[in-house]
């Protein structure tokens, strides 16, 4: 009988001291919580008053493109634009990690076609590449914005280093998306190193060399298959396999 209370009251005390250990814990835990998701909201009201700035910047340069006649004027307005221009790709960028941090991102299905127009689009308004299209329309079931980030890293790289007026080719065929440029492209020993973080061709460009590990990470995380082809002074091509995500 004593053996049986002693164990009664073991169970007895196990039981508090876990109740105990529950209740210090919501303790500890929820100011850091209530911290965590109001630093959210702030981020998130930040980066929702970017973009009037952003959108203001870019229609005043518009007007201003067609007016200037002065080449030293228009130079320094290129600057600026190129600037702006980088700026939405931060922003664009993050708000996609920060509705990833809320969970708030569903695979959705979507044709990707009109997709990479309004990509081509909004590239094209820099003024400096050329891009080719040929493609029908495809659906897929992916992370939307995730898609789009995808393309936008991918097609900036190709402009970024590729001289003025080279053309930029996609290419979607036999479930396989191909960007291709006519850059400076890359050795074999760089072609290993391309999804580390950090890691850049040409380090006078600008950027942080992030771009690429992203979107191999993404392409982990979606079921896509990612595979880069290049040659030193002939180009870069990067093929995105769909076949696992088509609908």
């Amino acid at each position: 009988m004593s053996e049986f209370n002693f164990f009664i009251a073991g169970v007895l005390v196990f039981l508090v001291a876990l109740g105990w250990g529950y209740f210090l814990s919501i303790l500890i835990i929820s100011p850091q919580k209530k911290l965590e998701e109001t630093l959210m909201l702030l981020s998130k009201d930040i980066i929702h008053e970017l973009n009037i700035p952003l959108a203001t910047i870019h229609a005043n340069t518009s007007m201003l493109s067609k007016t200037l006649k002065d080449k030293k004027s228009i130079r320094r307005l290129k600057r600026i634009e190129n600037a702006s221009f980088r700026l939405e790709k931060l922003y664009r960028e993050l708000v996609y990690t920060l509705h990833k941090e809320m969970h708030t991102i569903e695979k959705e299905t979507f044709n990707i076609k009109p997709l990479i127009e309004e990509r081509i689009r909004f590239f094209e308004e820099q003024h400096r590449n050329p891009f080719i299209l040929t493609m029908n329309d495809y659906t897929i079931l992916a992370d939307k914005i995730g898609f789009e980030q995808v393309l936008d890293n991918i097609m900036s790289n190709a402009m970024k280093y590729s001289s003025k007026e080279s053309p930029i080719s996609l290419l979607l065929n036999n479930n396989i998306l191909s960007i291709k440029d006519e850059g400076i492209g890359m050795s074999s020993s760089e072609l290993l190193r391309i999804y580390e973080r950090y890691f850049q061709v040409d380090t006078h460009k600008e950027g942080q060399g992030i771009g690429l590990a992203l979107v191999h990470r993404y392409c982990e995380n979606q079921n896509i298959t990612i595979r880069i082809t290049s040659e030193k002074g002939l180009g870069t091509e990067v093929f995105l396999n769909l076949e696992k995500i088509w609908e």
